[in-house]
């Protein structure tokens, strides 16, 4: 009866969570997010984001998810424009169900013959949520200074 009880208790219990792990699945979704971002996937895209982000932006006031996604979806059916973002991850750090994530991201636009490529900073906080998807909850994005 007690060992029942126990096995139970146990297949009840959520797994410990393991920081490498949670970490690989939250650069598979950064990544991912730019594949989909790149294939103009609006959906995919603001799947990234928690239903209450806060987005701080230079130059833009602070957004919540529905203005982000429609500004993404509006860029992306874009037909004019080639767009192409890369991500370049610097450290994830995972505690619980959060995390923080530094990032550059490099985006190389080419609109009327012209290629443009910009290099932005940023900090992401990360949550897991119910369906165990790692979510951006809060993002601060600035243009990167020039490197001397």
């Amino acid at each position: 009866m007690i060992r029942a009880g126990l096995v139970a208790l146990a297949l009840a219990a959520p797994a410990l969570a393991d920081p490498a792990t949670d970490a690989a699945a939250i650069r598979a979704r950064l990544e991912g997010w730019a594949a989909a971002f790149n294939a103009r996937d609006a959906a995919a895209v603001c799947d990234l984001f928690a239903e209450d982000l806060v987005s701080v932006v230079a130059g833009a006031p602070e957004a919540g998810k529905a203005v982000v996604c429609e500004r993404l979806a509006r860029v992306l059916a874009r037909e004019d424009v080639r767009l192409l973002y890369v991500v370049d991850i610097h450290e994830v750090l995972v505690w619980g169900d959060n995390a923080v994530v530094r990032l550059d991201w490099t985006l190389t636009t080419e609109a009327a013959g012209e290629t443009e490529t910009s290099v932005e900073r940023g900090m992401d906080v990360f949550r897991r949520e119910q369906d165990g998807a790692w979510r951006i909850m809060r993002f601060i994005a600035f243009d990167a200074p020039p490197e001397s």
